[in-house]
């Protein structure tokens, strides 16, 4: 158990709003959290980080081109990489969440180039969530016993949610995700589409994007930065690609399954693809090229 220092850092005009959140958390009596520190200062709120959780973006907003929305956040991601870089401790573990966040996180990494790429992660816990409690609820189990889903890619709706390599406990008894939901065209079809969307539909639903369940997942993914993964089971984070087994193209912020040991990641290796997880983690990684090109044109602007 570690004490945690909080610093929240937000634009000045939102500083008395920031005061709220500031006495919600005070009122949490939360065991672990020692400080907060509420600031619209860079240097304050990234000195001597050990984590950054980088939420803010520019949301889409109706009839806005994505290349206008990828301009609008390299903007931001350029500026908080930089922050990093000059700042925070150089073991300084990142993750983002703002979205595009695959994309983002990369623009954070290639603006902070003495902090190692491998220290710089994104938020694809939440679709590992949901896939997980889809197939959970699918099976009439609770959501601890399904373990090992997959998100490969973008978090967008390209990202392939993938349940090849699932193992779901039905009645103490460990099967195969397909044997154990026996609907095979729902996961193939259905499944895939409802957790592609799930953001969507929660915005239609409540007019505002997730929140509790983003701020679950973020939580799943430090701790599990901070703790480890467990024996045999792996999780979903998009990181830096580089020279991968599964021939995803480099230098991407692609989410792979992943087992975390010593605050290191390591993408796991050697799980069997079919042609129809191939076709699928190809186009999300086409997704990807095209962003991340588009975001680096706008580096040097």
């Amino acid at each position: 158990e570690i004490p945690i220092t909080l610093l929240l850092l937000d634009i000045t005009p939102m500083l008395p709003v920031l005061e709220g959140v500031v006495m919600e958390l005070q009122d949490c009596a939360l065991p672990l959290l020692r400080d907060i520190v509420p600031t619209d200062k860079e240097e304050v709120a990234f000195k001597d980080l050990d984590a950054a959780i980088l939420v803010g973006s520019m949301p889409r907003k109706e009839g806005m081109e994505r290349k206008d929305l990828l301009k609008a956040n390299v903007a931001i991601f350029k500026s908080q990489g930089t922050a990093l870089e000059k700042y925070a401790k150089k073991t300084v573990k990142v993750l983002v969440v703002g979205n595009p966040a695959n994309t983002n996180c990369l623009i954070a990494a290639k603006s902070a180039p003495s902090i190692p790429k491998e220290n710089f992660s994104c938020l694809t816990r939440l679709d590992h969530n949901r896939a997980r409690s889809q197939v959970a609820m699918r099976c009439g189990v609770p959501a601890t016993h399904v373990k090992n889903v997959i998100i490969w890619g973008n978090h967008s709706s390209t990202q392939y949610p993938d349940v090849h390599h699932c193992m779901v406990n039905m009645s103490g008894s460990e099967l195969a995700c397909f044997d154990a939901v026996k609907d095979d065209a729902w996961l193939k079809g259905d499944f895939i589409a409802t957790v592609q969307l799930r953001g969507a539909a929660v915005i239609k639903a409540r007019k505002l994007s997730s929140a509790m369940s983003a701020a679950k997942a973020i939580c799943d993914h430090m701790r599990d930065i901070w703790s480890g993964t467990s024996e045999g089971e792996f999780i979903s984070m998009g990181v830096y690609s580089s020279g991968n087994s599964y021939g995803v193209p480099d230098d991407l912020i692609y989410s792979f399954p992943v087992q975390i040991k010593d605050k290191s990641w390591k993408i796991v290796d050697g799980l069997a693809i079919n042609d129809f997880s191939r076709l699928k983690m190809d186009a999300t990684a086409a997704e990807l090229i095209e962003e991340r090109d588009t975001a680096v044109s706008f580096l040097g602007v």
